[in-house]
C-alpha cells in the first residue's frame, strides 16, 4: 500500500514540475513584453497630447462648430459600447474585470431605456457575451497582445460611421487604464462626441501654447477632419494600455502559479518522504518480527 502511494506521489510531483516549467516560461515571456508595451505607450503619449491640444485650440476658435463634435449628450437614446479585452486568458482578473464592468454598464443603460450597441476587441469578449445571449455587432481580434495603429483605425471607422449617421448619440469605451507597473484600473470613458477638453488637461507643461492661433482651413472644417484622427488616437491609446495591462496581469498570475507549484511540490515531497519512512519502518518491523519468531522456534 505504501509503495503504491509513493509511486502516485512521484507521478503527481512530476506533473506539477512540468506545469511549473510552463508557468515560469509564460512569466518570463510576459515580463519581457511589459517593457516593450511601456515603451510604446511612452512613444504614443506626445502624439495623443498634441492631438488633444490641437482639438482644444480648434474648439476654442469656433465654439459653435465645437458643439456638434464636443461635449456630453444630454438626452441619450442609443449608445455604442466598445469593450477591450485580451485574446487569451491566464491573466488573472484582467478580462473578467472589463467584461463585468461592461455588463453593469449595459444593464444601467437598459434600466434607463437607452439602446446599447456592443462592439468588442479580443476573443474572450465574444465568448463571454455569446454565453450570456448579448448580441455583439462587431468583434475585432488577433491583435490584442501587440496592436498597431491600423487596428485602431479599423475600429474607429466602424464606430464613427454609426455616430456620424446619427444611429447612436454616444460612443463609450470600457478598457483597462495602465497607470503604472503596479497600478491598473478599469474605467469607461466617452469617445464620441469628443470630450470637451479642459485647458488644464489639454495643455501640460511641455504643450502650452501662448498667443493667438490662426487656422487654415477654418476651425469648423478642421474640427470635422480632426475628430476621426482624435478618435483613432484615443482608441490606439486604449489598445496600448490594454496590452500593457494584460502582460502585467499575466506576469503576476504566472508568478503566483509558479509559487503555488513550488509549494505544492514541497508538500507532496514531504508527504512522499513520510510514506517512504512508513514503508521502511513497516519492513523493519516485519524483519524483526520474523527474526524473533525464528529465534523462538529454534529455542523451542
Amino acid at each position: 500500500m505504501a509503495g503504491g502511494q509513493e509511486r502516485e506521489l512521484r507521478r503527481r510531483i512530476k506533473s506539477v514540475q512540468a506545469t511549473r516549467k510552463i508557468t515560469k516560461a509564460m512569466e518570463l515571456i510576459a515580463a519581457s513584453q511589459i517593457a516593450r508595451a511601456q515603451a510604446r505607450i511612452a512613444a504614443n503619449r506626445p502624439y495623443n497630447r498634441g492631438m488633444a491640444r490641437v482639438v482644444f485650440e480648434a474648439a476654442r476658435g469656433d465654439s459653435i462648430a465645437a458643439k456638434n463634435l464636443l461635449g456630453t449628450p444630454e438626452n441619450l437614446k442609443s449608445v455604442a459600447v466598445l469593450a477591450i479585452v485580451g485574446d487569451r486568458g491566464l491573466a488573472g482578473a484582467y478580462n473578467s474585470s472589463v467584461l463585468r464592468t461592461t455588463d453593469r454598464l449595459i444593464a444601467e443603460h437598459a434600466r434607463n431605456g437607452v439602446q446599447v450597441r456592443l462592439f468588442t476587441v479580443g476573443r474572450k469578449a465574444i465568448s463571454y457575451f455569446r454565453f450570456r445571449g448579448v448580441e455583439v455587432e462587431a468583434n475585432f481580434q488577433g491583435f490584442a497582445d501587440r496592436p498597431e495603429f491600423g487596428d485602431a483605425r479599423d475600429i474607429a471607422s466602424t464606430v464613427a460611421a454609426i455616430f456620424s449617421s446619427g444611429e447612436v448619440d454616444q460612443v463609450v469605451v470600457v478598457s483597462t487604464r495602465y497607470l503604472s507597473s503596479s497600478s491598473q484600473a478599469v474605467d469607461n470613458r466617452q469617445l464620441l462626441p469628443l470630450p470637451a477638453p479642459e485647458e488644464a488637461e489639454a495643455t501640460e507643461a511641455d504643450d502650452v501654447v501662448h498667443g493667438y492661433t490662426e487656422f487654415e482651413p477654418d476651425p469648423a472644417e478642421l474640427l470635422a477632419d480632426l475628430a476621426p484622427r482624435a478618435l483613432e488616437s484615443e482608441i490606439f491609446t486604449a489598445l496600448l494600455e490594454g496590452s500593457a495591462s494584460f502582460h502585467t496581469a499575466q506576469q503576476r498570475a504566472m508568478a503566483a502559479a509558479t509559487e503555488n507549484a513550488d509549494e505544492l511540490v514541497r508538500n507532496l515531497t514531504r508527504t512522499m518522504n513520510r510514506a517512504r519512512q512508513d514503508s521502511i519502518t513497516t519492513e523493519i518491523m516485519e524483519i524483526v518480527g520474523g527474526a524473533e519468531a525464528l529465534r523462538q522456534s529454534k529455542g523451542a
